[in-house]
């Protein structure tokens, strides 16, 4: 049983130390059993065990899933100044944006941060999901 993106998980796995030189030697390798398939998942650490190295990865994806919601939502990196000083000072200011947004948000109700009454018949709530919708596992 592993701890994955906050729940425990039971995974099939196959683990072991490989060489790659990109990586500068040994690195562990560990294939994890998934409904889609076998996938690979590699670290440079060989002493971690499976654990260390899949709630690694987790946390890495739940960063670029920040990452890219930052993106989606408030629009960073889409700005359109001269100046690189500009341009740091626009990301930063969409990523506060978006960070005081969660902030804000993390101790509402879904009823309160959902209102789809103007949408009904109309729009598709598998098609984009909404800041809360996405946050309803919690």
């Amino acid at each position: 049983m592993l701890d994955l993106y906050g729940k425990r998980a039971r995974k099939r796995y196959k683990t072991f130390v490989a060489t790659w030189r990109p990586a500068g030697g040994a690195i562990r390798v560990v294939l994890v059993d998934e409904p889609s398939g076998w996938v690979a998942f590699v670290g440079t650490n060989v002493s971690a065990n499976v654990a260390e190295i899949l709630s690694t990865v987790a946390d890495r994806f739940s960063l670029e899933t920040t990452y890219r919601d930052c993106k989606d939502i408030v629009g960073a990196g889409q700005q359109q100044v001269r100046f690189v000083w500009a341009n740091i000072g626009a990301f930063n200011a969409c990523l506060w944006t978006f960070t005081l947004t969660k902030a804000w948000a993390r101790c509402r109700r879904v009823d309160e941060l959902v209102d789809r009454s103007e949408f009904r018949g109309t729009h598709d709530p598998n098609r984009h999901a909404s800041h809360a919708d996405k946050h309803q596992e919690r």
